[in-house]
């Protein structure tokens, strides 16, 4: 196990420990994590017991959790944090595809689920709903059914579309690029709506990835002579 004790420089940091048994593997999802504000990595395991281990010492608020551990299911660490009395979220990050896996993820309380082989983008999308999921729970006052609901449903469904949109992203950019998704006769690419709506390539990936993970734009692969697929973006009616 290796952890990172330097200090943030904020006050309201998401501490994160990475589980996965490839440390090379561990590195890149170190890697991707910092590249988002407000996270940072307080440490890396790379079996089932290191990762219990480094959850009682560095008390994360988020644990990054591959399945395929050498020593355990990754889903059997979970249970064994809560005996312990440990309250930190989970985010599985698998090439598990099997439904009875992540069925089970489910049952065991999993903010997330993220299949492997993925990019940046697909993670910091999930990291900044996470952030504004967390947001939501910190700041709810129960005074009646309707608040409960509201927690419930942040918890459990997609983000509107209408939403609250994690930091750094602004309403007007997220109204042109869903705006270029509606109107599209089919699919659209992120180059292709970077040329509708104005902005870079870079920033309409981004957007086009919130839309996606909020549950508002689906995705799908064009593959071509060489090269990786390109993913191409349509608004979900």
């Amino acid at each position: 196990m290796t952890s990172t004790t330097e200090p943030s420089g904020t006050g309201d940091a998401i501490d994160v420990l990475v589980v996965d048994d490839d440390f090379m593997v561990a590195r890149v999802h170190r890697t991707f994590v910092e590249r988002v504000p407000q996270f940072r990595v307080v440490g890396v395991a790379s079996n089932g017991e290191q990762a219990i281990d480094a959850v009682d010492e560095l008390r994360p608020d988020l644990v990054l959790l591959d399945l395929y551990l050498p020593d355990v299911f990754g889903l059997d660490v979970i249970p064994r944090l809560r005996t312990a009395g440990h309250d930190c979220d989970v985010m599985i990050i698998s090439a598990a595809r099997e439904a009875d896996t992540v069925r089970g993820a489910v049952r065991h309380g999993v903010v997330d689920y993220l299949l492997k082989p993925f990019e940046f983008e697909d993670l910091r999308a999930r990291l900044e709903r996470y952030v504004a999921q967390r947001g939501r729970l910190l700041a709810t006052v129960v005074r009646g059914q309707a608040d409960v609901d509201r927690v419930l449903a942040g918890a459990s469904a997609p983000a509107p579309a209408g939403g609250a949109l994690p930091k750094g992203m602004s309403v007007e950019t997220a109204d042109l690029v869903e705006r270029a998704l509606r109107s599209a006769d089919g699919t659209l690419s992120a180059t292709e709506c970077a040329s509708l709506t104005g902005v870079s390539r870079v920033s309409a990936r981004r957007y086009l990835e919130y839309f996606h993970t909020t549950g508002n734009a689906e995705v799908s692969l064009r593959y071509g002579v060489a090269g990786r697929p390109e993913r191409r973006y349509s608004w979900r009616a």
